[in-house]
């Protein structure tokens, strides 16, 4: 898996703060950044976002480029529909060497792990076979598994990343989505650490979500997300 920062709005705190001065000054927006200049953004932020003023957080962006997933992965991904994606379309791309993900739990058992890599050999040999006989790509892929490797790019605000990064991040999480979610937060957290200082599952914030559900260990998750 490889996960990267492709763009980001440019100064992205500066320009929150300056979304938020705006809604509560007379000051034209010319004169914003005079204004935005002269205060500390951390408390100014801090302020804001206690007062439950999240929309300001909309304004800031974050896009990755994310490849060597799985198409189990993608599925779950585009379920948060506050962002936007670009997926390598298996209708148009004709695989000649078909990339897949092994679960830890398969790939560490050298029997399953043979097996797993047989049904795909198998898989693999007939997609070509299809396609060599002129069936389309598009109906070629069918056959494909969950397990196929994809490439993908994801647009989202910051205000939708903390959403995501309180669900995904979790350890009730699946796997795959848990780690990537994992380096989306390192990669934003590098560009503006004050809005994503607290990020992650909900419990870095304050309580559990999963009632009954939990890890059981919030103290060792709480350590890992601020130290991200």
């Amino acid at each position: 898996m490889l996960v990267t920062l492709l763009n980001f709005t440019p100064e992205p705190e500066k320009t929150i703060a300056l979304a938020a001065r705006l809604c509560y000054s007379d000051s034209a927006v010319a004169e914003l950044e005079t204004k935005v200049k002269g205060i500390n953004i951390e408390r100014f932020l801090s302020k804001i976002l206690k007062m439950g003023h999240l929309s300001v957080l909309e304004h800031a962006s974050f896009t990755f480029g994310i490849e060597g997933v799985s198409r189990a992965l993608t599925h779950q991904l585009v379920r948060h529909r506050l962002a936007s994606y670009s997926q390598q379309s298996q209708r148009y791309v004709t695989f000649d060497a078909l990339e897949y993900v092994i679960p830890s739990s398969i790939a560490s058992d050298l029997s399953r792990k043979k097996r797993f890599d047989g049904v795909v050999r198998r898989i693999r040999a007939l997609y070509k076979e299809l396609v060599d006989e002129g069936v389309p790509a598009e109906d070629a892929r069918y056959i494909l598994p969950n397990a196929a490797a994809s490439k993908i790019i994801v647009t989202m605000n910051a205000r939708e990343l903390t959403h995501f990064f309180m669900l995904r991040c979790c350890e009730r999480a699946q796997w795959e989505i848990r780690e990537m979610a994992s380096m989306m937060l390192a990669l934003a957290k590098a560009k503006a650490p004050f809005i994503f200082k607290s990020s992650g599952p909900a419990c870095v914030r304050g309580g559990c979500s999963e009632g009954e559900m939990t890890c059981g260990r919030p103290k060792e998750i709480r350590e890992k997300f601020k130290s991200l």
